[in-house]
């Protein structure tokens, strides 16, 4: 009985079953953006396939036409120049999580790895397919929130920058338009940088309940600059505004996470859901926030 109740209340009659569609392996940049300007919201782009694929399956995108860009190396690799770290789109995250360069000018993203779902979505899931999914819940673009990340997207009109902060605009949106294709990230290197990364779920790889992505520039003890990217609880990865305002200009000390979570209700707006209240949320974000800056200050005098 329950599980015909639960399969009236599914899409498609509760059949996990794709629907037609046409599919393309791309074998070239130029073809993938050829088709995205002639099918626009019909097409889908299959990288790692671990979002799409159930949502597939459940119905929840049927899109016209499938594009295979596995093939494009163009897309792939992680490389440093110029005081940055690009990650292509292609990038797995079991890559991004083993690689070298990662881990030396980009600790905060090797911190999050871990918690990136389980290791066999780790094996095929994308950096930017993470990013374009734009789940809220989801630990990469946070990151990308926290390290000022840029993101290139391409398209037959040319290719453009978008910062982090402005690319992810609700609940699975953004600000990529429909030919668009994102190519890769940009990352800028920071010194005297404090990373640390937190997060709340039910069981380890679960979806967030509340996370914080932090990274705080110090000219000796006190908070020079930073970021501080909120995530789990609203619609899309947030900034703390509020909260580094107050926090900047400060030594790091013990009770800068009070006064932190006490500014933190003016950058937040959590939802409530089935696994908690908004108040339950903001809650749980400012308990993070006091562990994150403890961490940070017990990094920063070589404790941690």
């Amino acid at each position: 009985m329950a599980a015909c109740c639960l399969r009236d209340k599914l899409p498609n009659g509760g059949r996990v079953k794709a629907p037609n569609f046409n599919y393309v392996r791309a074998t070239g940049l130029v073809q993938v953006l050829e088709l995205l300007a002639q099918y626009g919201e019909d097409a889908q782009i299959l990288a790692g396939g671990q979002s799409l694929m159930p949502a597939l399956n459940m119905r929840l995108s049927q899109p016209r036409l499938l594009i295979d860009i596995n093939g494009l190396e163009t897309l792939k690799g992680i490389s440093l120049a110029n005081g940055h770290v690009r990650i292509g789109a292609l990038a797995r995250h079991a890559e991004v999580a083993s690689s070298p360069i990662i881990c030396h000018h980009l600790p905060l993203i090797a911190e999050a790895m871990p918690y990136v779902a389980h290791v066999a979505v780790r094996n095929r899931g994308t950096f930017g397919g993470s990013l374009a999914f734009a789940d809220p819940a989801a630990e990469l673009p946070a990151c990308a929130l926290a390290l000022d990340a840029r993101l290139v997207l391409d398209s037959l009109a040319g290719r453009r920058e978008i910062a982090a902060a402005e690319f992810f605009k609700g609940l699975h949106a953004t600000a990529r338009r429909a030919d668009e294709l994102i190519v890769e990230a940009v990352i800028p290197l920071a010194s005297n940088a404090v990373p640390v990364f937190m997060e709340l779920a039910r069981r380890h790889g679960d979806f967030a309940l509340a996370g914080l992505a932090l990274q705080l520039t110090l000219a000796g003890s006190i908070v020079a600059d930073g970021r501080l990217a909120y995530f789990g609880s609203d619609d899309r990865p947030k900034l703390g505004q509020a909260t580094l305002a107050a926090i900047k200009g400060k030594p790091l000390g013990p009770g800068l996470g009070e006064i932190a979570a006490a500014h933190l209700p003016g950058d937040l707006d959590p939802i409530s859901n089935a696994h908690g209240s908004a108040k339950a949320r903001l809650h749980w974000q400012c308990v993070l926030t006091r562990r994150a800056l403890a961490l940070a200050l017990s990094r920063a005098t070589g404790e941690g």
